[in-house]
């Protein structure tokens, strides 16, 4: 499988404070990738290196193995990004924004109602932007990203804000588009979207890779954090190990009638990156 994106020592510096500090990693063709951190890790900036917008202080970075200081009119063109910020016309609707793209990306128009119909958005293509919800001017950035039939997607935390409902029909869009052979490149300060859809995960602090892996094996290696909740009859909260040391003292309760509730907390991406680094995500 031939790496998508390869990044290798790669530092960003801003007045001689580091944002991003020698990271090294590769993204195979095809897969959902996820780059995990809090706000202020520098996942945006190593967005901005891998579009070609910004430029390293050291390292190489390659997308379809070419310097992203060097990319072609046509290699641009295999790629579809949905950033921060959203690139839409708030006086056209939804039609006309996409309409316009179109003629950017030399795309048909007679795609148009399809892309608006994967995306929910085909009953509000006479809406302009202005009056569109947060859920569904993010679906329309979206769709504009794929306007172009994109080998690669860059989403800058494209569910941030959004309720459950809209973020689950946004995960069900990129594993259609996984299933199609793209591979998408997601930012995300959310462990349990990481944990839903990325197959492989990077977790970033203040411009430095911490862990990687995917996902279920970064929380196998924090299994030692597993642990059982129990909540008494008489209301008494303890917490024990998730291991035989603690059979005796839940075999006590048990034959005494005492346990009103019990489960376990097995470790998860939040779990880990706060192991690692004393903090949550968000």
């Amino acid at each position: 499988m031939k790496d998508c994106i390869k990044v290798e020592q790669l530092s960003v510096r801003f007045s001689d404070d580091p944002v991003l500090d020698h990271l090294s990693f590769a993204v195979p063709e095809g897969m959902i990738f996820g780059l995990l951190g809090p706000s202020g890790a520098g996942k945006t900036t190593l967005i901005k290196v891998l579009t070609g917008q910004l430029c390293q202080n050291e390292g190489k970075a390659e997308l379809f193995g070419k310097d992203t200081r060097r990319l072609t009119a046509a290699e641009h063109g295999n790629i579809g990004a949905m950033l921060d910020n959203c690139g839409l016309y708030e006086r056209l609707t939804v039609y006309e924004n996409l309409s316009f793209y179109a003629d950017i990306y030399h795309t048909s128009h007679q795609e148009i109602p399809d892309i608006l119909k994967s995306i929910g958005l085909y009953e509000a293509r006479k809406t302009p932007v202005s009056e569109l919800s947060k859920g569904m001017t993010n679906r329309l950035s979206l769709a504009r990203a794929l306007m172009n039939h994109a080998k690669l997607l860059f989403l800058d935390e494209p569910t941030s804000g959004l309720d459950p409902v809209t973020t689950r029909e946004i995960h069900d869009i990129l594993l259609e588009q996984r299933k199609k052979g793209t591979t998408v490149f997601l930012t995300t300060h959310n462990m349990f979207e990481a944990e839903s859809i990325c197959d492989y995960v990077i977790l970033l602090n203040r411009g430095n890779i911490i862990e990687q892996g995917k996902p279920a094996d970064i929380c196998r290696r924090y299994d030692h954090m597993n642990k059982l909740h129990i909540t008494l009859t008489d209301d008494t909260e303890l917490t024990l190990d998730n291991d035989s040391t603690s059979a005796p003292a839940i075999k006590e309760y048990l034959e005494q009638n005492r346990i009103r509730s019990i489960h376990s907390s097995e470790p998860t991406l939040e779990i880990a990156f706060i192991e690692l680094t004393g903090k949550g995500l968000q």
